[in-house]
């Protein structure tokens, strides 16, 4: 009997263990927590409640021109194999 007293025992202080180790989210956290999404801000608050976006902190995408390339930028999802392909 007190055996099985003791591994309860250790079982209980396991499962708390094992909780605290989980991902954080905003439900499992306190009043007000706002974990975000990964993202970086991109300008700040004012006083007043406005937001300054920050022209150099918007992402900047440089893309090639592709005029006179010969591949197609997207393949088909119901693709076949081409007559000409060898292995």
């Amino acid at each position: 009997m007190p055996l099985g007293l003791i591994l309860g025992i250790g079982r209980v202080f396991r499962r708390k263990r094992a909780s605290t180790l989980d991902i954080l989210t905003s439900k499992r956290s306190p009043k007000g927590y706002y974990k975000g999404k990964n993202c970086k801000p991109t300008g700040f608050h004012t006083r007043k409640g406005g937001y300054v976006v920050q022209p150099e902190k918007l992402p900047n995408y440089v893309v090639p021109c592709l005029n006179g390339f010969k591949l197609k930028p997207y393949v088909s999802q119901c693709a076949t194999e081409a007559a000409g392909s060898t292995k």
